[in-house]
């Protein structure tokens, strides 16, 4: 496995068994979609808050708004400090150990393996803390390539970041779908000319997420396997 997390098991072969609906490549945003992140990631933010900008209430719901881009754009965006990156990262490497998986996803990511599936990571956070993340949960060589936002020139929106794991995986565009729980992700995945599924088992926004009329909807892990065997493609 190299720095990008690549690895070169059954999953880079990009081959699907079911000739139906030939889904050859899964690209997965993580946090939100296979991790259930939110409860560290509102201490992170505001013990970063608190120590870089002081006194008053951190706007973590207006942050949350923003996931799955890129912290640092994220701080541009919302004109907070880009000072705030440093414990940020700090506190969720010390609260890793407390993220969760959620239900059903370990068992949907080693089935997609066993049906040779492509599985890629393309997340808002840098690639170092996910790869971290993801080895830390005993999940990380399930993915054949596992990319942060550090890793391309344009985090999403942008399709950089999907274009890459898709380089990767060898995969047409056609033949993969990107899952994720944000706007962003959706964006980046149409961007990348590959289907865009929305994640609703965490805590996304579903009204937001759902007025950008998504390929597909999926409301557990589960249900993507469906998706790749050809027992659903619409929401």
């Amino acid at each position: 496995m190299d720095s990008l997390g690549t690895s070169q098991g059954p999953a880079a072969s990009g081959t699907c068994v079911n000739e139906a609906q030939p889904i050859a490549a899964v690209v997965f945003d993580l946090d939100g979609v296979l991790v259930n992140s939110f409860a560290v990631m509102r201490q992170a933010f505001t013990t970063a808050y608190t120590e870089v900008v002081g006194d008053g209430e951190p706007p973590f719901e207006e942050y949350e708004r923003h996931l799955g881009r890129y912290f640092p754009d994220i701080m541009r965006i919302m004109g907070l400090p880009l000072e705030m990156e440093a414990p940020f990262v700090r506190e969720s490497y010390r609260l890793a150990h407390l993220v969760p998986v959620f239900d059903g996803v370990p068992e949907m990511l080693r089935e997609l393996r066993a049906r040779d599936i492509g599985l890629a990571v393309a997340t808002g956070k840098s690639g170092p803390r996910a790869r971290s993340l993801l080895e830390q949960l005993g999940l990380l060589d399930l993915f054949t390539v596992v990319i942060g936002s550090d890793e391309v020139e344009h985090p999403k929106p942008a399709p950089d970041i999907v274009l890459k794991a898709l380089g990767v995986l060898g995969c047409d565009p056609a033949r993969t779908v990107m899952v994720g729980d944000a706007v962003t992700d959706l964006t980046s995945a149409r961007g990348a000319g590959v289907a865009a599924v929305a994640a609703l088992w965490g805590e996304t926004d579903e009204e937001t997420l759902l007025a950008e009329s998504p390929d597909v909807v999926l409301r557990s892990p589960s249900e993507l396997l469906g998706v790749c065997v050809g027992r659903s493609r619409t929401p």
